[in-house]
């Protein structure tokens, strides 16, 4: 992983200095001082399968309990996805995220490999987490279904977005009753449009991506 060897000032970023360090190298990590926020990108290569890159934000979870933190959250995701044109982003614990998109499987010379269980969202989706915004692909896969959620589940952000949030705090999400709501979302939404993982049956029923998007994890 690439990353800068000094500080931002944030009231005088020199985003040149990124850009060339980001064409660079392919890859830009910034952190905080505290060790504690990151944001990363891992955007597609050459020879990589489309829809293979990302956007990644981490913070502590402990953000999430303020309302106003989590005004902000939808946001600042919001103006993510417009910027990269990207129909799909969600975000929730770190272990939670762990366990619902990726497992060990057998290795073909032996052992167990670490591996995605879709390699991206054109694959279908590996789940249902604390907030999933979902773009114009996702809204005509769900179709009527995602209209008829609860309001208190669902809200429409504009420019055809809209976000699925089973539980109001990440905090819920491994919990009992999280994940019960989870499991009744995704039924009403089509269990086929998402990972099996009771059974490992990867999704039957895909997205019909627009042409020219871009991933966003």
């Amino acid at each position: 992983m690439a990353s800068l060897t000094g500080r931002l000032n944030p009231d005088d970023i020199d985003y040149d200095a990124l850009l060339r360090f980001y064409e660079q190298r392919d890859t830009l990590c910034v952190t905080a001082r505290t060790d504690r926020d990151f944001f990363l990108v891992f955007p597609s290569k050459p020879g990589d399968p489309p829809y293979a890159g990302g956007i990644t934000w981490v913070t502590s979870v402990t953000c999430a309990s303020k309302v106003s933190w989590r005004e902000a959250h939808l946001q600042q995701v919001i103006e993510i996805m417009r910027l990269v044109r990207s129909p799909f982003a969600f975000s929730s614990r770190d272990d939670d995220i762990e366990r619902k998109t990726r497992r060990w499987v057998p290795h073909e010379k032996g052992g167990q490999i670490w591996t995605s269980i879709v390699r991206d969202y054109s694959q279908g989706l590996a789940g249902l987490f604390w907030r999933n915004f979902y773009g114009p692909p996702f809204i005509r896969l769900f179709g009527e279904r995602l209209a008829s959620l609860p309001s208190e589940y669902r809200k429409p952000l504009g420019d055809e977005l809209v976000l699925v949030q089973p539980y109001v705090l990440p905090t819920e999400a491994g919990t009992d009753a999280g994940a019960a709501r989870e499991r009744e979302l995704i039924a009403h939404l089509g269990p086929e449009c998402f990972y099996d993982h009771t059974h490992h049956v990867p999704p039957t029923r895909c997205p019909v991506l627009d042409p020219l998007t871009e991933p966003l994890h």
